[in-house]
């Protein structure tokens, strides 16, 4: 009788493509600055649950930040996890895996990545993604054989859920300019913070509704090898970034310029409109931003030098580089460690995310030059593929 295919381990060094790590990589200066801002607490808060600024740089700094990070970063995010599915799935059937085998991985990968993201939430960080795509994990194995025009036309209908959840978001009432939500970032005590964040936790998914539309996106992405083989999609990748990012900056303008205080909807309905309006274009800039760096990836192609080694390993090793921008973040802002929430401003906690994720990047390359995978990618490994694997080829 033949026996199955065991599961094939991780993908090698010297195998991987440059443009989905690159996008990783960069992804992840976005990811610190959309988590970064609700860390400042101590002052009024306004729209989005914005700290509301005077200062003229905290302003302008607090438009862009809506309008080109906020509700962008994490729909690339998602996207990439579900091209990244994708490719583990085909990689398997290729090596003659059978279709069960392979399910049964990528399940038992998702339920270490919902593990690892409760470690996270309990620990550090309420707003953390890690268990919530880890749930959406097991969706995307059932949907490995799901037609793609169902999965277009179902990220398309999901656009319509994202328009009316966060447009009705925008509606709930004021709270005279206290904090509604994620409490715990101005909590004193440590331990009643450690308990306030799993309840938070259960909030998280509905303000990041968008990431629903692009993981269908990216599973059919992932399917085409749109950012694996970008030569043979540059017109896609050039429309999507195009396309995508003007979206993204026209829609995202309006509630930015709100933020900053240089615009007051005058009804609660062109609030809930500008709201949906900035969720849904931010899957448009999502996927704007992949398509960006795949065009960049291409441009690249094998004349990779110090800066691109260095952002496609940050890319490579996105999870510890992840869970590292939430210790740093802990460290230095919150009311029990040295506090600069209180003080920092959106400009000081922009150049606080940006430093952190530069300092990332510079421990990732020396990680790659060592021939190391970072931590937290080799534990998920050998969990998920239950042997060691070697050290990373040089």
């Amino acid at each position: 009788m033949t026996q199955p295919r065991i599961a094939v381990g991780p993908v090698a060094a010297g195998e991987r493509s440059l443009a989905p790590d690159l996008a990783r990589g960069v992804m992840l200066a976005l990811i610190a600055l959309a988590n970064s801002v609700v860390y400042l607490y101590g002052r009024p808060y306004g729209v989005r649950q914005h700290i509301v600024e005077d200062g003229l740089l905290d302003r302008v700094i607090s438009v862009l930040d809506v309008t080109l990070v906020d509700g962008r970063a994490y729909p690339m995010f998602a996207a990439l996890f579900a091209y990244g599915v994708v490719h583990v799935y085909q990689r398997q059937r290729a090596a003659g895996v059978d279709d069960l085998e392979t399910k049964r991985l990528l399940r038992r990968r998702s339920r270490w990545l919902v593990v690892f993201g409760a470690v996270h939430v309990v620990l550090l960080f309420p707003g953390d993604i890690l268990a919530t795509y880890g749930i959406l994990g097991f969706l995307l194995v059932t949907w490995q054989r799901t037609a793609d025009r169902k999965l277009l036309t179902a990220a398309g209908l999901w656009l319509l859920v994202v328009a009316l959840a966060q447009g009705a978001s925008a509606l709930l009432p004021p709270s005279g300019g206290a904090r509604s939500y994620f409490l715990s970032f101005e909590t004193a005590d440590p331990l009643a913070a450690l308990a306030l964040r799993p309840a938070e936790w259960l909030l998280t998914p509905f303000g990041i509704t968008g990431v629903g539309s692009a993981i269908l996106i990216g599973t059919w992405a992932g399917r085409r090898r749109v950012l694996t083989e970008p030569a043979a999609h540059r017109t896609l990748l050039l429309r999507t970034a195009v396309i995508g990012l003007t979206a993204a900056v026209v829609g995202g303008l309006p509630i930015g310029l709100a933020v900053g205080g240089v615009w007051e909807p005058t009804s609660g309905l062109a609030l809930w409109g500008v709201s949906a309006l900035h969720a849904v274009t931010g899957v448009a800039g999502g996927l704007g931003y992949a398509a960006l760096i795949g065009l960049v990836a291409l441009r690249v192609g094998e004349r990779r030098g110090p800066v691109v080694r260095a952002l496609a390993a940050t890319g490579q090793y996105s999870l510890s580089c992840y869970l590292f921008q939430s210790v740093v973040f802990v460290a230095l802002l919150m009311p029990y460690t040295l506090g600069l929430g209180a003080t920092l401003g959106t400009a000081g906690i922009a150049a606080v995310a940006l430093g952190t994720w530069l300092v990332s990047v510079l421990l990732a390359d020396l990680l790659r030059r060592t021939g190391r995978r970072g931590p937290a990618e080799a534990l998920l490994r050998r969990l998920t593929y239950r042997r060691p694997t070697e050290k990373m080829a040089v």
